[in-house]
């Protein structure tokens, strides 16, 4: 019952609507008790022969007045249990998701996607389970059982309801040993559901990747054993689950034999009458049910134990990246100075970025190039705080940016990152993602400098256009300029475009370039790419090598050199020039 002291924060929450429902609970318990009496009054009266017609009404009405009462009681108790229980589920699943949104992204590359969908799904659904059904079934069996067994031994024999008693403590030894079988049980079942999970989401996404190299039944086929693992596991569940009723109807049967034995006996004796023998044994079969509900409660409870367990460890994965106590709530403007002496991912040993020393004058453009791998995404990510690095620091504006609200630097900030993500929405939709509000004719003036309006109007819908899951039904070059045109119309005070370009062709490239370079005057930009030719007319360019600055400088003195820069440079415009027939 660990879960239900692990829940008490939120019973106390709802303690008005818990103890409302309990105590009706109660009362249906104790409203119970009269018909199996009220039977055995009727079997005696007929017996002796004193039964009459106005008797009969009587008895009759005042059934008729429980069963209604009841009726009532057990909608209004449902109401306040079962709601309060599906309150529980929506808490959880707003601090779920509110917690996945403040995760740094070294949590998300130890974390499946499939699993996180797990935990907000079917851990939660077994959770809520146990705040309702749970509740219920904890509550009902022990009043219900309770007054039973006081009503058998006080109103009729208690030496009789010993006897009765008897098997009981066979069954509550058994009913705990296979709780115990049924946590770990379930708690295999529930990662195997995970993983099936993960991949389900994980080959819809990649489709298109699994049928261009044509590994569609490879995959059905690690699908296939994946799902046939989900069902063996939880038929181990419901091998263990499928227990607990024939074990309780075992010791409900022996409970039986022994009060019509003993029972008959004490009749014969005269110590009970025949009308007596009917109530006990009536009232024997309202034990069935707590006995049957009590059973039912290991197994939801166990149910709940292991889902809470997984939910509550993902809960408690501290948040890397947050405010400082006395972050501001202003804007970030300003130059920006990076003073990294090294930076480390973590979980790694070997440093990504080692002595990254420079300045950016506030409404300069930057250009980050080098080869793949050498550390240029890793200088944004720092720049937006996704990671954070533990020898040296960066400055925006003069302060350190974790003097600034995180919420407030990422607005001074419109990244476009190279793994572009467009939501399953319209084209409008999408690149008004941060301000929904905004009008058509601003989301056009963004998409015209993002050179992507032309391309829009040629869709079916135009702006109106659901472009699918993640973009899937554009090409890598809309996608990019899509994302381009959603940065653009947050007006950044820096825009980061990291190797946003890659999918666009020269001359595309060169008009987007030449567009932001007449709308974003006074405002900074940051530019990484593979391709020179985006990166020439900065006012700075690095050239990065296994995490080190090792050329800097405008396009003109890098031209001087002859380094890394300058042969690559030579070596695409030759590139360029044989693809256009070397006119």
């Amino acid at each position: 019952m660990k879960v239900f002291i692990e829940l008490g924060w939120f019973f106390k929450q709802e303690k008005k609507a818990y103890i409302s429902g309990v105590l009706i609970l109660l009362f249906v318990a104790l409203l119970q008790l009269i018909p199996p009496k009220v039977i055995g009054i009727i079997a005696d009266d007929i017996h002796e022969g004193t039964i009459t017609t106005g008797v009969l009404i009587k008895w009759v009405v005042v059934l008729i007045a429980v069963g209604l009462s009841m009726y009532v009681l057990r909608y209004y108790w449902r109401i306040m249990i079962f709601g309060s229980s599906v309150k529980l589920s929506k808490i959880l699943r707003d601090r779920l998701y509110s917690h996945f949104t403040t995760m740094s992204p070294s949590f998300y590359q130890k974390s499946r996607i499939g699993d996180l969908m797990a935990h907000a799904t079917n851990d939660l659904s077994a959770i809520q389970q146990t705040a309702g059904a749970g509740v219920l079934t904890l509550v009902d069996s022990l009043s219900t059982g309770g007054f039973v067994i006081i009503a058998m031994a006080f109103t009729i024999s208690w030496k009789l309801t010993l006897i009765c008693l008897i098997p009981m403590p066979i069954m509550a030894m058994l009913t705990s040993w296979f709780g115990t079988m049924l946590h770990k049980s379930f708690h295999k079942a529930q990662e195997a559901f995970s993983s099936l999970n993960d991949k389900t989401q994980e080959s819809i996404s990649g489709i298109k990747v699994i049928k261009t190299f044509g590994q569609e039944q490879e995959d059905i086929e690690d699908f296939r054993k994946l799902s046939v693992d989900v069902v063996q596991k939880n038929i181990v569940v419901a091998k263990i689950d499928s227990l607990y009723d024939p074990t309780i109807s075992i010791i409900v049967g022996i409970s039986f034999f022994l009060s019509i034995a003993f029972g008959a006996k004490y009749v014969l004796n005269g110590e009970l009458t025949i009308g007596e023998l009917i109530s006990f044994t009536t009232y024997l079969g309202l034990l069935v049910w707590p006995m049957l509900a009590f059973g039912w409660l290991f197994n939801i409870v166990e149910r709940g134990r292991a889902s809470y367990d997984r939910v509550a460890a993902l809960l408690r994965e501290k948040v890397e990246i947050k405010d400082d106590k006395d972050a501001l709530s202003i804007m970030p403007m300003g130059d920006i100075e990076y003073k990294i002496n090294e930076f480390t991912y973590p979980g790694e040993t070997k440093p990504i970025l080692k002595e990254i020393l420079f300045s950016l004058t506030k409404g300069e453009t930057l250009g980050i190039v080098g080869k793949t791998g050498s550390g240029k995404t890793t200088l944004l990510k720092l720049l937006i705080r996704e990671f954070e690095g533990d020898k040296g620091e960066i400055l925006f504006g003069g302060k350190p940016l974790q003097a600034y609200k995180l919420e407030k630097l990422r607005e001074a900030i419109g990244y476009v990152p190279q793994d572009h993500f467009l939501f399953s929405a319209t084209v409008a939709e999408n690149i008004a993602f941060t301000n929904p509000d905004i009008s058509i004719d601003e989301i056009e003036k963004a998409a015209k400098l993002a050179n992507i309006h032309d391309d829009i109007l040629g869709f079916f819908d135009g702006y109106q256009t659901v472009v699918g899951e993640r973009g899937v039904s554009l090409s890598g070059g809309q996608k990019q300029r899509i994302s381009i045109a959603r940065a653009l119309l947050m007006n950044p005070e820096v825009l980061v475009l990291d190797d946003s370009l890659s999918a666009v062709d020269a001359k595309t490239e060169e008009t987007i370039l030449s567009s932001l370079r007449q709308n974003r005057d006074g405002k900074t930009t940051i530019i990484t790419s593979h391709r020179l030719s985006a990166v020439q007319h900065a006012n700075l360019i690095l050239v990065i090598d296994d995490g080190k600055i090792v050329e800097r400088g405008r396009h003109e003195e890098l031209m001087e050199q002859d380094g890394w820069y300058k042969e690559m440079y030579l070596h695409q415009q030759l590139e360029e020039l044989v693809e256009h027939g070397g006119h």
